[in-house]
């Protein structure tokens, strides 16, 4: 017995030590895995259970106008956080935060059961709430401080700033295209707690410094671009258009001065619009551009020594080319003429035959070389090409209809930068909307440089380009965008809108393009006008936005006024502004352009001016002709809103509605207007008689 119970106890030790060897070498096994496996990962737990690390957003730079001016800047606000392994009465600290900040209590609670180290509630609240937070004190729910943007002109040139998002990420606009340079580096702040949530002092307590971001100077100046806006504003009440654009550039340099669409919208709120207006139609809209693309027919004919100015063309009033006829806009034609009053008439057919005469080739190279069908390289999002035909696939037809302004739809960034090379002799720059990036000392960290692209006409042609389109403003369709005291050079367009099976009816694009001094150009400009109201004509409607706009900018620059008898675009004799008489009575009107220098000429048999011929505002040579229509308004059918006429005088209340293309029908003499037939806001199409009585 004694044996084998010797035996037993002797298995039962090697089985005892066997089973310590594979528990220890399991052991060993499991220390070996965590000490070289699981290493980086155990300290890094253990980091996060003792270490919170609360996160300092970098200030974003500032956005100024050329001359120093803010235009975008961050203000201090503070956000809510949380430390979830730090609070202490969870169902108490949703339901206290929700109450404040406005939350799904539910939502909030599951949220801070989550196992994480922090994780944020609520981003850049206000004030008064960050106040409220602070005094309710909550273990594990704390505040710091973040940068939210602001805009302190609101909608003031929104399409080129663009806006941010939450975590401060330029989401468009130059917020986006430079957000590299803008953003700057975010810090932190680092504190130590032991195992039960209380804060170690004297442990690795320590203060990351965020780094700002660099300031951005734009090329836009904040003067001109509140004179654009403000007339973009007056156009679309005026017109009730679908949309407008204006761009204005200096063409010696590239640098765009302003830019500005209608619609738009604030970027201090830009969640509350709709993102259709988000969109900068100045570089994302294509558009057939009419008669403002005749500038680039011009240049590469006269470069090629198609045509000269004084050579003469006879305009019947229509040309057929395979088997399509292209009408000119005036009935009946402009009959014989130069190639100089081609350009002044905006006559098609002159322009048709002359880019026949060019040739498929050739006139695509001018193409390519004005950068049309490709992108300008403006440092904007969302920038389209343009839309061409096919090179090899163009057809006579088409190069004659391009030679027009129809078969290509172009950005108006391309066509403004296209014009400002004609302005500037000929040589193409690519445009730039900012000037140079700058860090929080005030050194530059970029700068930029005029960018040549090409030289695209010769500067000798260039000149005689500008001088004709010199005279379109002097003595042909551009005459609106006249200003007394200087040389005014540029070319008006009218295009039909093309929709699904052709051309659409009464939808219009009207526009002007030009620049000035034409003799020393320190400004180009275009004005689209997109589906206006009633006049739709580019000459009647974008060509005194033009001239308003320019003229006010001219003035802001400090550009002197040619000397007295060198500024009439051309014309040695005397000129005057034809002033409105639509809605006076025939022998007010006569009155009125007799006392003006002008010959009164009436058309019809109406006892009241329907229309006129020029229009108001037209530069003339005194003792000119004025045609006085009587019966029907020559304005294009279609709604105008009614305005408010109350209070108005006579004059003022005739102007107005000749303004819109109605008519007025007075009602007692003398006084101010009391009231009026059909109601302010009501719609009418134009021509529609408004009864207005006196009090």
């Amino acid at each position: 017995m004694a044996s084998v119970s010797h035996v037993t106890i002797r298995k039962r030790v090697a089985f005892l030590f066997l089973v310590i060897s594979v528990i220890m070498i399991g052991l060993i096994g499991r220390l070996l895995y965590l000490q070289f496996y699981k290493s980086a990962w155990l300290s890094e737990n253990a980091v996060d259970q003792r270490i919170r690390e609360i996160p300092v957003e970098a200030k974003r730079g500032i956005i100024y106008d050329r001359h120093g001016r803010e235009l975008a800047v961050s203000v201090s606000t503070e956000s809510v956080y949380a430390i979830p392994a730090e609070i202490r009465n969870l169902e108490e600290t949703a339901a206290k935060l929700a109450a404040i900040l406005a939350l799904d209590e539910n939502n909030l609670k599951n949220k801070l059961k989550k196992r994480q180290a922090f994780t944020w509630i609520k981003r850049k609240i206000d004030s008064e709430t960050a106040r409220q937070v602070q005094l309710i004190n909550l273990p594990g729910i704390g505040l710091t401080q973040e940068s939210q943007r602001y805009y302190p002109h609101d909608n003031l040139a929104a399409h080129i700033l663009g806006f941010n998002g939450i975590d401060s990420q330029g989401l468009d606009g130059v917020e986006m295209t430079f957000d590299s340079y803008l953003k700057g580096r975010s810090g932190s702040i680092v504190v130590e707690y032991d195992a039960k949530g209380r804060e170690i002092p004297y442990a690795s307590h320590r203060f990351v410094s965020p780094v700002e971001g660099n300031n951005i100077y734009l090329t836009i100046d904040l003067v001109i671009q509140q004179i654009v806006e403000r007339e973009l504003d007056r156009v679309m009440k005026e017109t009730q258009a679908k949309a407008a654009t204006i761009i204005a550039i200096d063409p010696r340099d590239g640098g765009i001065l302003a830019l500005a669409n209608r619609p738009d919208y604030n970027p201090n709120k830009f969640s509350e619009f709709s993102p259709k207006l988000w969109r900068n139609i100045a570089v994302s809209n294509a558009y057939e551009p009419g008669s403002t693309f005749k500038i680039i027919t011009t240049s590469a004919v006269m470069s090629e020594h198609i045509v000269k100015p004084d050579e003469r063309f006879f305009d019947p009033g229509e040309v057929e080319v395979q088997g399509r006829n292209i009408h000119c806009w005036k009935h009946g034609g402009h009959g014989s003429q130069t190639f100089t009053e081609v350009v002044q008439n905006s006559c098609n057919v002159g322009f048709v035959n002359v880019g026949l005469r060019l040739g498929r080739e050739p006139f695509y190279q001018y193409i390519d070389a004005f950068g049309f069908g490709r992108q300008t390289g403006i440092d904007l999002p969302g920038e389209a090409k343009g839309i061409m035909i096919d090179r090899p696939k163009a057809t006579p037809i088409n190069i004659a209809t391009m030679s027009i302004g129809q078969s290509i739809a172009v950005t108006p960034m391309q066509l403004v930068t296209a014009v400002a090379a004609v302005a500037n002799d000929g040589q193409l720059l690519r445009p730039q909307i900012v000037r140079e990036v700058k860090d929080k000392s005030g050194q530059v960290v970029r700068a930029f440089q005029p960018d040549v692209v090409r030289q695209v006409i010769d500067p000798a042609i260039a000149r005689q380009v500008k001088e004709i389109l010199e005279s379109v403003v002097s003595q042909g369709t551009g005459k609106n965008a006249y200003i007394e005291g200087f040389k005014i050079a540029g070319k008006t367009g009218t295009a039909q809108k093309v929709g699904a099976g052709g051309y659409l009816p009464d939808k219009y694009v009207a526009s002007f393009v030009g620049f000035a001094p034409a003799d020393n150009p320190q400004v180009a400009m275009l004005v689209v006008i997109d589906e206006p109201v009633g006049l739709y004509y580019g000459g009647q409607i974008a060509a005194p936005v033009f001239g308003a706009v320019m003229k006010d900018v001219l003035q802001y620059l400090k550009v002197s006024p040619a000397p007295a008898g060198s500024a009439k675009n051309g014309d040695s004799e005397g000129h005057v502004q034809v002033p409105s008489v639509i809605n006076l009575s025939v022998p007010e009107a006569m009155k009125e352009l007799e006392k003006a220098g002008l010959m009164p000429r009436i058309e019809e048999s109406g006892d009241r001016v329907a229309d006129q011929i020029p229009k108001p505002g037209s530069r003339m040579p005194i003792g000119g002709g004025v045609l006085l229509y009587t019966m029907t308004p020559r304005y294009a059918a279609g709604e105008v809103t009614v305005p408010d006429l109350t209070g108005r005088t006579p004059r003022e209340a005739s102007d107005m509605l000749a303004q819109l293309g109605l008519v007025i029908n007075p009602v007692g003499a003398g006084g101010k207007v009391a009231k009026q037939d059909p109601l302010p806001g009501s719609k009418v199409l134009s021509g529609t008689s408004v009864s207005i009585y006196f009090e």
